[in-house]
């Protein structure tokens, strides 16, 4: 590897592990605003996003912004439904985080690629080999042990995963970038959005115009908290083997695990010990399988 191949993939290395990290550190930003509804916050990170995004892709494309940024009537429905889907995604999180329950967050994004898995299996028709066919069942029980112990369904992990993974999928069928993509995501649901926000002044309950100027800086930074990563994760991509991002992906939920037992003191009990240890050893057997299987040919 030439001295340029190596700087390039030292670029991607800390590219890449800078976006994870701040996807694992999101819940700092958001316990910061705790003062502020779920659904507030989730309208300001839409709007904030899609005017970033718009400012990024200009910066970066020029009078050809247009032309890269068009999409044909089917992609546009898709984005749209996406759209939802993302925000919902958001909406889930930032509830759990500002009720106390971030390590719900954590096990929702270790679960989400094995829910992947599944609607590949659905959609996509892949195979899976018997030792992925075991994670999968390794992953299904130990969420079924912590819905046995709790009484209830964890519904905040399931819904961050299921919402993700079907996102991710749709994504999948769309020959679109990821910035052009949550650009016109962030800007279908963005009337939604604005109008909220009308609503609630109308109200008597934002507490944007109200809030003191940090409280208002944070609010609007929930773009740059939303596009920076992506930017990163992009440039990390481009210099990266997908099999390293792959990996890299368990960064940001290892790191909101930390948080949640030793930063915020959520309860770690020895059912969630089950759980997290049955997803973690299937997330192990699986990518184990996948690099067998994608192995050199003797």
């Amino acid at each position: 590897m030439s001295s340029e191949d190596e700087g390039e993939e030292r670029l991607g290395l800390i590219a890449g592990l800078s976006a994870f990290s701040i996807w694992g550190l999101a819940p700092i930003y958001f316990k910061w605003l705790s003062g502020v509804g779920p659904d507030e916050i989730i309208a300001h990170r839409v709007v904030w996003s899609v005017l970033l995004l718009a400012l990024v892709l200009v910066l970066r494309t020029g009078r050809s912004f247009p032309r890269h940024v068009r999409i044909d009537r089917k992609t546009a429905g898709l984005l749209c439904l996406t759209g939802g889907l993302i925000a919902l995604n958001w909406l889930i999180f930032v509830y759990a985080v500002n009720s106390d329950r971030v390590l719900s967050t954590s096990l929702g994004y270790f679960i989400n690629p094995l829910m992947s898995v599944l609607l590949g299996l659905l959609v996509f028709r892949e195979r899976l080999v018997p030792v992925q066919t075991l994670a999968v069942l390794l992953a299904a029980m130990g969420t079924g042990w912590l819905t046995y112990r709790l009484g209830q369904l964890p519904w905040i992990a399931v819904s961050l995963a299921s919402t993700f993974a079907l996102y991710s999928v749709i994504r999948k069928l769309l020959q679109v970038g990821p910035m052009v993509g949550l650009f016109w995501e962030t800007l279908f649901v963005a009337p939604w959005a604005v109008a909220w926000l009308l609503w609630l002044l109308r109200s008597e309950r934002l507490v944007f115009p109200a809030a003191e100027p940090m409280l208002m800086l944070l609010l609007a930074g929930t773009g740059v908290l939303t596009v920076a990563p992506l930017l990163l994760f992009a440039a990390g991509v481009r210099r990266l083997p997908l099999s390293t991002i792959g990996l890299m992906q368990y960064l940001a939920p290892s790191i909101t695990f930390l948080l949640a037992v030793f930063v915020y003191g959520e309860p770690f009990t020895m059912d969630h010990a089950i759980t997290f240890g049955s997803v973690w050893l299937a997330l192990v057997l699986f990518f184990w399988a996948a690099r067998q299987r994608s192995g050199p040919a003797h």
